[in-house]
């Protein structure tokens, strides 16, 4: 399975190059102390415990503590975790050597820029055609934001938005489902480690009603939300300009992560119309910790249940229009200029 990642999918592409914390390359690292950590470190902040009980998850534990015995490079034990996770029990596990600590990471996610492409707005006569790459990145958020504000002037008569190849990141869902909103909107909640060690079920609309939606905003926030809370409920609230026509969402297996959670709220707002191949099913939340030997790690930290579709990690979300995804814009076109 893929570990690309609910707010850090992004930063596999992008180079951290804070100096000064690195590991000193004449100290090799103590694979075996290396493992121990990433297991304790899963068992203690993994969003389900039950979930490290399973056959499956024991057994990608004891191939990474079989490997930590083998390798003789940092670049060796890396590849090897990369090949155990591609078929781990669950997404949002990753291992990375990025040059700074988690706290560093933490603070830097919620000011980073990806330098743009993250959003591009196109048209087809008056039809827009709005792709978006990344969810995350402050840039990201500018251009969507900027492209409703041209679909506004322009008038547009319908809006397509492209999310095939969108692998999830930060917030940038929000404004992109906000502008169509015509009224607030509880998309879905948050699953912490505390619900799941004593409620052993989903939660139903009974769990929900009551709570106080999370309005955050920034990654800290969200991730410090989702472990000190059960639930932690979701809302977006209708945005200006609002963009009131017709509305088609692209997806494809490659959509993932935030690009589901985009893709499912634009599904259950009753305003799009979801055309292509089913989603990934990657939909948890994933926070990084710091491992020995200059080490971070990413686990998940929270499940998520969307209040429409249920539970999407796994299980990915099923279009209105199920086709070949190289098709989807083909149909939308169509469908929009009727």
């Amino acid at each position: 399975m893929t570990r690309y990642s609910f707010f850090t999918a992004p930063l596999l592409a992008l180079a951290l190059t804070a100096p000064g914390l690195a590991q000193d390359a004449a100290a090799p690292t103590d694979y075996p102390a290396l493992a121990g950590a990433i297991s304790s470190a899963m068992r203690t902040h993994h969003y389900n415990p039950a979930e490290l009980e399973s056959p499956a998850y024991l057994a990608v534990e004891q191939a990474v503590r079989e490997l930590a015995q083998t390798a003789i490079s940092d670049e060796e034990f890396k590849a090897g975790f990369e090949a155990i996770w591609d078929d781990g029990p669950f997404s949002h596990v990753d291992l990375r050597q990025e040059d700074r600590d988690a706290e560093t990471i933490t603070a830097w996610i919620d000011t980073l820029r990806v330098g743009g492409g993250g959003a591009a707005l196109s048209w087809d006569g008056d039809i827009a055609v709005l792709t978006v790459n990344t969810m995350t990145g402050i840039d990201t958020f500018e251009q969507v934001d900027a492209a409703y504000d041209e679909i506004a002037a322009q008038q547009s008569s319908a809006l397509i938005i492209d999310l095939r190849t969108n692998r999830g990141g930060m917030f940038a869902f929000k404004p992109l489902v906000e502008h169509v909103l015509d009224a607030p909107l509880d998309i879905g909640v948050f699953v912490s480690q505390g619900w799941n060690a004593g409620i052993h079920r989903a939660p139903g609309p009974q769990d929900v009603a009551g709570l106080e939606p999370w309005t955050g905003w920034t990654i800290r926030d969200f991730w410090d939300s989702a472990q000190s809370n059960d639930l932690t409920l979701a809302r977006l609230n209708p945005d200006e300009p609002h963009y009131a026509g017709p509305v088609y969402v692209l997806v494809s297996e490659r959509t993932a992560s935030a690009a589901e959670i985009a893709a499912d709220a634009l599904q259950a707002s009753g305003r799009a119309i979801l055309i292509g191949h089913r989603t990934a099913g990657q939909m948890l939340s994933q926070r990084v910790y710091d491992m020995p030997g200059g080490f971070q790690l990413y686990l998940p930290i929270a499940d998520y249940y969307s209040l429409a579709s249920g539970r999407i990690e796994g299980v990915g979300l099923t279009p209105d229009m199920p086709q070949d995804a190289d098709t989807a814009l083909e149909t939308a076109l169509g469908l929009a200029r009727r």
